[in-house]
């Protein structure tokens, strides 16, 4: 099966990576901007540009935030968490991963997709159930990251957090009733962050998987961060202790 990618560094991206781009739209009357260097670099690959009225961009994307653009590809390829491992030990790199328990809003996985890619994150774990997976909304909000982001789907996330678990790495839950604060938790060497839900945070059961919680403070009224900001503090409170 294929998709629609809409967004025009969405776009952009899909043609940096290596992802198969068979056809991009663009809206008639749109050839400027980032558009032309989307359309040049698309007809120097060999891909075929077609323009389109925007009534009918709307309906093949089922969306009218297309900004004028859209991209047909294949369907996402997820990857495999052995396949994020390897990949972090290519690169000489100490492993860091980020598990999402039931992030469902998919505009927060595509923001959390983007600040771990621009973090240098290894790879994403998401559950197949109860949450949101990757799809053209995702692709714009992470603005093109998911082009280059391995993101592995699992059927149980329990028993994948003690896979890599497994591969010495040390696994961190967010959750505002620990007794850890984030800067005060040593968060060098190997690591998994676990992420919660929008409203419930994580679970019961993954919590039982973590080696600790920590938590951000939180001083207002409201108490609690949004996913995906909670998410971008603790990935960059990891890279701050590493020293990079």
């Amino acid at each position: 099966m294929s998709e629609y990618i809409i967004g025009r560094n969405a776009c952009l991206e899909l043609l940096n990576s290596d992802r198969t781009v068979d056809k991009i739209y663009i809206q008639k009357g749109e050839q400027k901007g980032s558009i032309l260097k989307i359309i040049g670099k698309a007809k120097s690959m060999g891909i075929h540009v077609q323009e389109i009225d925007r009534r009918k961009l709307e309906e093949i994307t089922n969306a009218t935030n297309h900004q004028g653009i859209c991209a047909l590809v294949s369907d996402f390829k997820y990857s495999s968490i052995q396949e994020i491992l390897s990949f972090s030990r290519e690169k000489g790199e100490t492993p860091f991963l980020v598990f999402l328990d039931g992030i469902e809003d998919p505009h927060n996985l595509g923001a959390i997709i983007r600040t771990a890619e621009v973090a240098g994150v290894h790879g994403i774990i998401i559950p197949s159930r109860r949450s949101a997976s990757i799809n053209a909304t995702v692709e714009k909000t992470s603005a093109g990251a998911t082009s280059y982001m391995k993101v592995a789907q699992v059927t149980n996330l329990s028993r994948a957090i003690e896979e890599v678990k497994k591969e010495n790495i040390f696994v961190y839950g967010a959750d505002g009733e620990a007794k850890s604060l984030h800067t005060k938790t040593n968060l060098t060497g190997p690591i998994a962050l676990v992420i919660g839900n929008e409203g419930k945070g994580i679970s019961q059961n993954i919590k039982k998987h973590c080696d600790e919680l920590i938590k951000i403070p939180m001083f207002g009224n409201v108490g609690s961060l949004n996913a995906s900001n909670a998410a971008a503090i603790l990935i960059y409170e990891i890279l701050r202790q590493r020293g990079e």
